[in-house]
Protein backbone atom coordinates (compact mmCIF):
# COMPACT_ATOMS: atom_id res chain seq x y z
CA UNK A 1 0.00 0.00 0.00
CA UNK A 2 1.29 3.04 -0.94
CA UNK A 3 1.62 5.98 1.59
CA UNK A 4 0.47 9.66 0.35
CA UNK A 5 2.99 11.85 1.28
CA UNK A 6 1.51 14.71 3.07
CA UNK A 7 -0.01 18.38 1.34
CA UNK A 8 2.40 20.48 2.07
CA UNK A 9 5.49 17.83 0.49
CA UNK A 10 3.26 17.63 -2.41
CA UNK A 11 2.83 21.27 -3.60
CA UNK A 12 6.90 21.48 -2.26
CA UNK A 13 7.90 18.96 -5.54
CA UNK A 14 4.92 20.37 -7.61
CA UNK A 15 6.96 23.62 -7.74
CA UNK A 16 10.60 21.55 -7.50
CA UNK A 17 11.23 24.08 -4.34
CA UNK A 18 14.78 22.95 -4.35
CA UNK A 19 15.02 24.68 -7.79
CA UNK A 20 14.50 28.10 -5.82
CA UNK A 21 18.13 27.85 -5.77
CA UNK A 22 18.75 29.45 -9.43
CA UNK A 23 17.09 32.50 -9.27
CA UNK A 24 17.26 33.58 -5.89
CA UNK A 25 20.78 34.05 -5.19
CA UNK A 26 20.28 36.54 -8.26
CA UNK A 27 17.76 38.15 -6.50
CA UNK A 28 20.36 38.81 -4.16
CA UNK A 29 23.05 39.89 -6.17
CA UNK A 30 20.79 42.43 -7.94
CA UNK A 31 19.78 43.45 -3.98
CA UNK A 32 23.37 44.18 -3.09
CA UNK A 33 24.71 45.54 -6.12
CA UNK A 34 22.03 48.02 -6.13
CA UNK A 35 23.19 49.73 -2.90
CA UNK A 36 26.93 48.76 -2.66
CA UNK A 37 26.39 47.23 0.61
CA UNK A 38 24.37 45.46 2.53
CA UNK A 39 20.59 46.10 2.06
CA UNK A 40 18.26 46.46 5.01
CA UNK A 41 16.88 43.02 6.84
CA UNK A 42 13.65 44.59 5.82
CA UNK A 43 14.45 44.42 1.92
CA UNK A 44 16.21 41.18 1.95
CA UNK A 45 13.14 39.68 3.84
CA UNK A 46 10.43 40.86 0.97
CA UNK A 47 12.50 40.01 -1.06
CA UNK A 48 13.10 36.77 -0.35
CA UNK A 49 9.46 36.41 0.08
CA UNK A 50 8.37 38.11 -3.31
CA UNK A 51 10.59 35.54 -4.93
CA UNK A 52 9.05 32.54 -3.58
CA UNK A 53 5.29 33.55 -4.29
CA UNK A 54 6.68 34.59 -7.68
CA UNK A 55 8.48 31.16 -8.41
CA UNK A 56 5.59 29.16 -6.71
CA UNK A 57 3.04 30.80 -9.07
CA UNK A 58 5.07 30.34 -11.94
CA UNK A 59 6.28 27.04 -11.48
CA UNK A 60 2.32 25.82 -10.23
CA UNK A 61 0.43 27.58 -13.68
CA UNK A 62 3.29 25.80 -15.52
CA UNK A 63 2.27 22.79 -14.23
CA UNK A 64 -1.43 22.98 -14.69
CA UNK A 65 -1.18 24.32 -18.19
CA UNK A 66 0.91 21.13 -18.84
CA UNK A 67 -1.20 18.66 -17.12
CA UNK A 68 -2.29 16.78 -20.08
CA UNK A 69 1.14 16.81 -22.14
CA UNK A 70 3.20 16.12 -18.80
CA UNK A 71 0.82 12.79 -18.55
CA UNK A 72 1.65 11.69 -21.80
CA UNK A 73 5.08 12.27 -21.88
CA UNK A 74 6.81 9.48 -19.25
CA UNK A 75 9.23 11.42 -18.06
CA UNK A 76 6.64 13.88 -16.36
CA UNK A 77 3.62 11.04 -16.17
CA UNK A 78 4.80 10.70 -12.23
CA UNK A 79 4.21 14.90 -11.54
CA UNK A 80 1.30 15.83 -9.01
CA UNK A 81 -1.08 16.38 -11.60
CA UNK A 82 -1.33 14.27 -13.81
CA UNK A 83 -0.45 10.94 -11.22
CA UNK A 84 -3.57 12.41 -8.86
CA UNK A 85 -1.39 13.22 -6.16
CA UNK A 86 -2.87 17.38 -6.54
CA UNK A 87 -6.29 17.85 -8.23
CA UNK A 88 -6.97 20.56 -10.61
CA UNK A 89 -8.54 22.72 -8.04
CA UNK A 90 -5.72 22.17 -5.50
CA UNK A 91 -2.84 24.04 -7.53
CA UNK A 92 -5.24 26.40 -8.79
CA UNK A 93 -5.65 27.51 -5.14
CA UNK A 94 -1.84 27.24 -4.36
CA UNK A 95 -1.65 29.53 -7.32
CA UNK A 96 -3.97 31.98 -5.79
CA UNK A 97 -2.13 31.97 -2.28
CA UNK A 98 1.14 32.01 -4.49
CA UNK A 99 -0.14 35.33 -6.34
CA UNK A 100 -1.18 36.76 -2.95
CA UNK A 101 1.74 36.25 -0.56
CA UNK A 102 3.62 37.62 -3.88
CA UNK A 103 1.47 40.73 -3.80
CA UNK A 104 2.10 40.97 -0.03
CA UNK A 105 5.83 41.52 -0.69
CA UNK A 106 5.98 43.61 -3.38
CA UNK A 107 3.67 46.22 -1.68
CA UNK A 108 6.43 46.31 1.71
CA UNK A 109 8.99 47.39 -1.15
CA UNK A 110 9.48 50.28 -3.46
CA UNK A 111 6.82 52.51 -4.58
CA UNK A 112 7.34 51.33 -8.66
CA UNK A 113 7.29 47.42 -7.81
CA UNK A 114 3.43 48.48 -6.74
CA UNK A 115 2.76 48.90 -10.44
CA UNK A 116 5.76 46.88 -12.34
CA UNK A 117 4.56 43.76 -11.07
CA UNK A 118 1.88 42.65 -13.43
CA UNK A 119 5.10 42.43 -15.97
CA UNK A 120 6.31 39.14 -14.68
CA UNK A 121 2.66 37.92 -13.55
CA UNK A 122 1.63 38.40 -17.16
CA UNK A 123 5.17 36.53 -18.22
CA UNK A 124 4.66 33.83 -16.30
CA UNK A 125 0.86 33.17 -17.05
CA UNK A 126 2.05 33.51 -21.31
CA UNK A 127 5.37 31.15 -20.67
CA UNK A 128 3.86 27.60 -20.55
CA UNK A 129 1.68 28.32 -24.26
CA UNK A 130 4.73 29.34 -26.20
CA UNK A 131 6.11 26.04 -26.39
CA UNK A 132 3.29 25.53 -28.92
CA UNK A 133 4.06 27.91 -31.17
CA UNK A 134 7.47 28.87 -31.09
CA UNK A 135 11.01 27.61 -29.86
CA UNK A 136 11.60 31.39 -28.61
CA UNK A 137 10.27 30.11 -25.27
CA UNK A 138 13.53 29.35 -23.44
CA UNK A 139 14.10 32.66 -24.62
CA UNK A 140 10.73 33.79 -22.90
CA UNK A 141 11.69 32.10 -19.82
CA UNK A 142 15.12 33.35 -19.49
CA UNK A 143 13.60 37.10 -19.61
CA UNK A 144 11.53 35.83 -16.80
CA UNK A 145 13.68 34.52 -14.57
CA UNK A 146 16.06 37.55 -15.84
CA UNK A 147 13.35 39.92 -14.12
CA UNK A 148 14.75 38.75 -10.34
CA UNK A 149 17.72 40.76 -9.80
CA UNK A 150 16.20 44.31 -11.78
CA UNK A 151 13.15 43.41 -9.80
CA UNK A 152 15.16 43.55 -6.54
CA UNK A 153 17.09 46.71 -7.56
CA UNK A 154 14.31 48.32 -7.87
CA UNK A 155 12.88 46.77 -4.85
CA UNK A 156 15.27 48.67 -2.71
CA UNK A 157 16.64 51.88 -4.84
CA UNK A 158 12.97 52.77 -7.03
CA UNK A 159 15.41 52.78 -10.03
CA UNK A 160 16.26 50.93 -12.87
CA UNK A 161 19.86 52.09 -14.12
CA UNK A 162 21.33 49.76 -17.23
CA UNK A 163 23.44 48.03 -14.68
CA UNK A 164 20.03 46.30 -13.13
CA UNK A 165 19.31 45.90 -16.81
CA UNK A 166 22.61 44.10 -18.09
CA UNK A 167 22.59 42.10 -14.89
CA UNK A 168 19.05 40.60 -15.80
CA UNK A 169 20.04 40.15 -19.26
CA UNK A 170 22.95 37.78 -17.89
CA UNK A 171 20.51 35.80 -15.90
CA UNK A 172 18.35 35.64 -18.96
CA UNK A 173 20.49 34.30 -21.14
CA UNK A 174 22.29 31.88 -18.69
CA UNK A 175 19.01 30.47 -18.09
CA UNK A 176 17.65 30.25 -21.81
CA UNK A 177 21.39 28.77 -22.24
CA UNK A 178 20.70 26.00 -20.06
CA UNK A 179 17.08 25.54 -20.95
CA UNK A 180 18.61 24.55 -24.41
CA UNK A 181 19.93 21.69 -23.09
CA UNK A 182 17.08 20.98 -20.87
CA UNK A 183 14.82 20.90 -24.04
CA UNK A 184 16.76 17.84 -25.00
CA UNK A 185 15.39 15.64 -22.19
CA UNK A 186 11.65 15.80 -24.42
CA UNK A 187 13.44 15.93 -28.44
CA UNK A 188 11.12 12.70 -29.46
CA UNK A 189 8.11 13.48 -27.37
CA UNK A 190 7.91 17.12 -28.57
CA UNK A 191 8.25 16.26 -31.79
CA UNK A 192 5.27 13.69 -31.39
CA UNK A 193 2.91 16.45 -29.69
CA UNK A 194 3.86 18.95 -32.15
CA UNK A 195 5.49 20.93 -29.75
CA UNK A 196 8.20 23.27 -31.00
CA UNK A 197 11.58 23.66 -28.78
CA UNK A 198 14.99 24.73 -29.69
CA UNK A 199 16.23 20.79 -30.26
CA UNK A 200 13.41 20.22 -32.63
CA UNK A 201 13.94 23.42 -34.82
CA UNK A 202 17.59 23.37 -34.84
CA UNK A 203 18.25 20.01 -34.13
CA UNK A 204 20.73 18.63 -31.22
CA UNK A 205 23.62 20.16 -32.31
CA UNK A 206 21.85 23.79 -32.93
CA UNK A 207 20.89 23.29 -29.16
CA UNK A 208 24.06 22.70 -28.03
CA UNK A 209 25.47 25.51 -29.95
CA UNK A 210 23.19 28.66 -29.00
CA UNK A 211 23.66 27.09 -25.29
CA UNK A 212 27.58 27.64 -25.69
CA UNK A 213 26.63 31.08 -27.76
CA UNK A 214 24.34 31.95 -24.51
CA UNK A 215 26.67 31.00 -21.82
CA UNK A 216 29.69 33.20 -23.38
CA UNK A 217 27.25 36.48 -23.69
CA UNK A 218 26.65 35.73 -19.80
CA UNK A 219 30.01 36.43 -18.81
CA UNK A 220 30.36 39.17 -21.34
CA UNK A 221 26.77 41.14 -19.42
CA UNK A 222 28.53 40.11 -16.45
CA UNK A 223 31.87 41.63 -17.19
CA UNK A 224 29.72 44.59 -18.49
CA UNK A 225 28.01 45.03 -15.20
CA UNK A 226 31.43 44.75 -13.26
CA UNK A 227 32.59 47.71 -15.51
CA UNK A 228 29.46 49.97 -14.47
CA UNK A 229 29.60 49.38 -11.11
CA UNK A 230 32.54 49.88 -8.34
CA UNK A 231 32.90 46.46 -7.32
CA UNK A 232 36.00 45.29 -5.87
CA UNK A 233 38.49 41.97 -6.71
CA UNK A 234 36.07 39.53 -5.23
CA UNK A 235 32.98 40.49 -8.07
CA UNK A 236 35.64 39.53 -10.56
CA UNK A 237 36.64 36.25 -9.19
CA UNK A 238 32.87 35.86 -8.75
CA UNK A 239 32.41 36.47 -13.00
CA UNK A 240 35.85 34.20 -13.40
CA UNK A 241 33.94 31.64 -11.56
CA UNK A 242 30.77 31.68 -13.74
CA UNK A 243 33.02 31.16 -16.61
CA UNK A 244 34.88 28.22 -16.00
CA UNK A 245 31.88 26.70 -14.14
CA UNK A 246 29.85 27.01 -17.33
CA UNK A 247 33.01 25.93 -19.00
CA UNK A 248 32.91 22.98 -17.28
CA UNK A 249 28.91 22.67 -17.44
CA UNK A 250 29.54 22.33 -21.38
CA UNK A 251 31.72 19.37 -21.22
CA UNK A 252 29.94 17.04 -19.16
CA UNK A 253 27.48 16.41 -22.21
CA UNK A 254 27.65 15.90 -25.71
CA UNK A 255 25.64 15.41 -29.03
CA UNK A 256 25.48 12.03 -28.33
CA UNK A 257 26.27 11.53 -24.58
CA UNK A 258 23.20 12.62 -22.68
CA UNK A 259 24.75 10.59 -20.08
CA UNK A 260 25.28 13.59 -17.67
CA UNK A 261 22.78 16.30 -18.71
CA UNK A 262 21.02 15.85 -15.33
CA UNK A 263 24.51 16.90 -13.42
CA UNK A 264 24.70 19.30 -16.37
CA UNK A 265 21.74 21.12 -15.70
CA UNK A 266 20.71 20.63 -12.30
CA UNK A 267 23.50 20.99 -10.35
CA UNK A 268 25.95 22.61 -12.00
CA UNK A 269 23.37 25.79 -12.63
CA UNK A 270 22.58 25.48 -8.67
CA UNK A 271 26.51 25.94 -8.22
CA UNK A 272 27.09 28.69 -10.54
CA UNK A 273 24.42 30.85 -9.23
CA UNK A 274 25.07 29.97 -5.23
CA UNK A 275 28.84 30.54 -6.49
CA UNK A 276 28.85 33.79 -7.94
CA UNK A 277 26.49 35.01 -4.99
CA UNK A 278 28.95 34.39 -2.65
CA UNK A 279 31.38 36.39 -3.85
CA UNK A 280 29.23 39.46 -5.06
CA UNK A 281 28.10 39.73 -1.42
CA UNK A 282 30.87 39.03 0.07
CA UNK A 283 32.63 41.38 -1.99
CA UNK A 284 29.50 44.20 -1.55
CA UNK A 285 29.93 43.71 2.78
CA UNK A 286 34.12 44.28 2.75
Amino acid sequence: MSVVAPLPTRYARLVKIEHTVFALPFAYVGAFLAVGGSPSAHDLAWITVAMVGARSLAMALNRLVDARIDARNPRTAGRELPSGQLSTVQVAVFCAASLALFLVAVYQLAPKTHYLWPIPVVMFVVYPYLKRFTWLCHLWLGVADGLAPVGAWVAITNHLPWQAWLLGAAVALWVAGFDFFYALFDLDVDRGEGLHSIATRFGVRGAFAAARIAHIATVVCLVGVGLGLDVGILYWVGVAAVGVLLGYEHTLVRPGDLRRLDAAFFTMNGVISVVFAAFVIVDAVT
